[in-house]
């Protein structure tokens, strides 16, 4: 029991440390200042706003029936009808994934007849493709210690670009599309990587690029590969679209394929979003092709060194499923019949938004609607005339004038189609 006389004493003690400085800790974040909005959340955000009961959000890249609703492929609920019997337990997962989700995830990639392959390719799962290509930036960072610089399309994935940066490289754009001609700029390409330094770090996309829609031809991506090649560039492929883009997984797949019989050993990050509609479930691999199975083995010790302080553990039920589809023939196929089904109904809607601005009167040329091909149009739409489909017809999109043909169906293509016209036609200009 403490006596008077220590309490009186207490009294005329010092203030704790923590309350003469409280005020000090209030300023930790003090240069915290606020981000730029995500402009494709803004669109989706003024959409959910909107009263008019024709708009159209032209922005998110998910895709949608023929309705407008979110499409759950009927392959993915037989999966999980089939692994809710099947009571499984809820361990961890290996650092490198579910194994028969990986396998699985290879033999789509590389081909059923890639045995001698796969020897000397080391995999992992990842967190979508987004989560594959942090690892990949992440690992290139590390490993390759004197360059500095990664090379994207210009345009390219909004995300590609903070996303490297992050990983700690410079991030520079090679010429890709022609914006005059809403085309590939072939020349600019092949000038492009030729004059850049040996050994650089150059991205591609597989297939259906995003934001424009446009991809070389099979006989282009030869002489990308073969410039590749003889400049000793590193080539690291993003694979977010494999099936979903032309309707046939093995016809999209061609990229990888070529530039790994040219002799390539590039990365690969893949994604299982979009052509499995899974994307909450963040399923994902990344694959890198080495020169030997000694080589495999110690890059696939690293992988595992690189993603265990950021996630230790993929998630478990996406990989499922894909495994569940990817090893069952009768899942395979059902699921090869959707994934084109979806491409068939993009490639439906290009047509018929074509189709309706000729009807309507158009004389501007809209074939590279067309042509182009996945998710995405470039619709050679400049920012005003977006600005314009927004405040006056409620439809909504990116300003560089991005479509997702997703957003586009048959009931609101021709309303569509009469606002472009309108906004684009000389008297409106």
């Amino acid at each position: 029991m403490f006596s008077s006389r220590v309490f009186s004493r207490s009294k005329n003690l010092a203030k704790p440390s923590y309350l003469i400085f409280s005020r000090s800790l209030t300023n930790f974040w003090g240069n915290v200042e606020m981000g730029p909005p995500d402009p494709i959340l803004g669109i989706t955000e003024r959409y959910n706003k909107d009263p008019n009961p024709k708009k159209i959000n032209l922005g998110v890249g998910a895709y949608r029936d023929d309705e407008g609703k979110p499409y759950i492929l009927n392959s993915v609920q037989e999966a999980e009808r089939r692994i809710f019997k099947e009571n499984l337990n809820h361990e961890y997962a290996g650092i490198l994934g579910v194994p028969e989700f990986v396998k699985a995830s290879q033999k789509l990639l590389f081909g059923e007849n890639s045995e001698n392959l796969l020897k000397r390719v080391s995999s992992a799962q990842a967190l979508s493709g987004t989560g594959a290509l942090r690892i990949g930036a992440d690992f290139c960072k590390r490993f390759l210690y004197s360059n500095k610089d990664f090379y994207v399309p210009d345009p390219t994935w909004a995300n590609h670009i903070p996303l490297f940066k992050d990983a700690g490289f410079n991030v520079k754009k090679y010429l890709y599309y022609d914006e005059e001609k809403i085309s590939l700029d072939w020349l600019g390409i092949v000038n492009h990587l030729t004059v850049l330094p040996e050994r650089s770090n150059i991205l591609f996309h597989v297939c259906a690029h995003n934001p424009t829609g446009v991809d070389p031809n099979p006989k282009q991506w030869s002489e990308i590969s073969k410039i590749c090649l003889e400049r000793n560039h590193l080539v690291l492929f993003d694979s977010a679209y494999q099936g979903f883009a032309s309707g046939d997984p093995e016809k999209d797949a061609y990229p990888v394929r070529k530039f790994i019989s040219d002799g390539h050993n590039p990365i690969i990050c893949s994604s299982f979003a979009k052509n499995f509609g899974l994307y909450g479930e963040r399923v994902g691999a990344i694959h890198v092709v080495c020169e030997s199975e000694e080589k495999k083995e110690q890059i696939e010790s690293q992988l595992k060194i690189l993603i265990r302080p950021i996630y230790s553990n993929p998630p478990i039920f996406g990989a499922r499923i894909v495994a569940k589809i990817l090893n069952d023939p009768e899942l395979s196929d059902q699921w090869k019949e959707e994934v084109s089904g979806m491409a068939r109904r993009i490639i439906d809607m290009r047509k018929a938004l074509v189709d309706n601005l000729r009807t309507i009167g158009s004389r501007r040329n809209w074939s590279h609607i067309n042509r182009q091909i996945g998710m995405f149009c470039y619709s050679g739409l400049s920012p005003e005339q977006v600005d314009r489909l927004a405040n006056e017809f409620s439809i909504y999109l990116v300003r560089t004038g991005r479509i997702s043909m997703a957003g586009i169906t048959s009931d609101n293509v021709e309303y569509l189609a009469r606002a472009i016209h309108e906004v684009t036609s000389q008297k409106s200009e």
